[in-house]
């Protein structure tokens, strides 16, 4: 007899068509993602439309990267207690409050409210409830190619909105551009419908019965394999953010046509959907905890042989195309890990967790960046850094677990 997670979902809470559920889910990772994601288009008019240092303007940007991480528990625990359709709706109207406030904002104080606690937070309610919400819908054997598709999603969301943003500011300006954005966001609520419900307690019960979130959360901290899997994503989050915050400005600094920078980020949203896709069919026929070593130390080869090779504009595209398809790989085999070991009854907060420490690393990318910029002259100190971290996240992978967090060690053969 089958397991009850090898059994096939076909519908999702009040019988929706599990297709609905994660089409819904993808367009809701997409709007979620898109807007946030180019906000580096509106730096400039709006800095000079305010008078503003264009360091006023990144630090809400890293206002937000962090506001994103210290939401994503939160959320979580929110969507595990209430259901996600009530983040969702929270999550999409804050996120269109955000961008029209931006679009208005007189002052830094408003502008770090706007883009950054209220954009932080509302994006913490998007991409990684969508993934808690098909962890719970999805049968275990096809949760990591879900997941993928969840995360191809998202990243098109980047790919998607780059030159639908620089549209709308030439034909509209900057302050109705965000106005757009922000209309787009209502339609998060409307889609968030498909994907109500949470963790069906017999589904949770194959796992600890009458666990409480208290408990959900020692346990998981007390479990080796996920403070390795919650350490190693930290590495992500500062390859990521640091490359995407300072390549533009690496390319231009060496000389190269600036143009080369913006054609560079293009190609990692781009190659980031195949990335993601293949990540979820890889992470789900083969052991997990290796691959997400292998995609760290192909990050850290990568970037060694970026910065040791002589630079070109053929170079930086075939960079850009390789880190992209390494980019976002390793958030399918991570979320499919945390819903082995502790099943779907808690798993948007236990999720939210791992993310935060992403975002953590992705702070601490970017202003590490501008920091040692500032200091040195140049980024060679962040490319070594991150080489050594992309090795450490590599060691620290290779021996996580992929089985239940309450299932005993295995024994040697007598």
């Amino acid at each position: 007899m089958a397991s009850t997670q090898d059994t096939p979902a076909r519908s999702g809470a009040g019988g929706t068509a599990l297709w609905v559920v994660i089409v819904a889910g993808c367009l809701i990772a997409l709007l979620s993602f898109g807007p946030r994601s180019v906000m580096g288009l509106f730096l400039v008019p709006v800095t000079e439309a305010r008078e503003w240092s264009r360091e006023i303007f990144a630090l809400s940007l890293a206002i937000q990267n962090i506001m994103w991480g210290i939401g994503q528990p939160i959320c979580g625990a929110i969507a595990d207690k209430y259901g996600t359709a009530r983040v969702f709706v929270g999550g999409g109207l804050l996120y269109a409050a955000g961008l029209v406030l931006m679009a208005w904002a007189p002052s830094p104080l408003w502008l770090h409210l706007s883009a950054g606690v209220m954009i932080g937070l509302a994006a913490s309610a998007g991409f990684s409830i969508v993934l808690a919400a098909f962890g719970r819908t999805v049968p275990a054997t096809k949760q990591a190619l879900v997941f993928g598709i969840g995360t191809a999603a998202s990243s098109m969301g980047q790919f998607l909105f780059a030159p639908l943003g620089r549209a709308l500011i030439a034909d509209y300006g900057w302050e109705q551009a965000l106005v757009m954005l922000g209309a787009m966001m209502l339609a998060v609520p409307l889609l968030a419908y498909a994907l109500r419900g949470k963790a069906d307690s017999n589904a949770a019960a194959a796992f600890i019965e009458d666990q409480t979130l208290t408990q959900a959360v020692r346990q998981a901290f007390a479990h080796r394999s996920y403070v390795l899997l919650v350490a190693g994503f930290f590495v992500c989050g500062f390859h990521v953010q640091f490359i995407a915050a300072h390549m533009p400005a690496y390319i231009e600094d060496l000389g190269l046509d600036p143009a080369l920078g913006a054609w560079s980020l293009a190609l990692i949203g781009l190659f980031n959907v195949i990335g993601s896709l293949a990540a979820g069919v890889i992470s789900g026929k083969y052991s997990k905890p290796i691959f997400l070593a292998l995609i760290y130390l192909a990050r850290a080869v990568a970037i060694g042989l970026f910065i040791l090779l002589p630079i070109s504009p053929l170079s930086v595209l075939v960079f850009s195309a390789t880190i992209g398809l390494l980019w976002l790989s390793t958030v399918p085999p991570t979320s499919s890990l945390v819903a082995i070991m502790f099943g779907p009854k808690y798993l948007a907060t236990l999720m939210g967790i791992v993310f935060f420490n992403h975002q953590v690393g992705a702070f601490l990318g970017v202003w590490l960046g501008g920091r040692l910029y500032d200091t040195t002259g140049s980024y060679d100190v962040v490319w070594y850094i991150s080489i050594a971290l992309g090795i450490a996240a590599a060691i620290i992978h290779w021996p996580i677990r992929e089985a239940r967090a309450d299932a005993p060690l295995a024994t040697p053969a007598q």
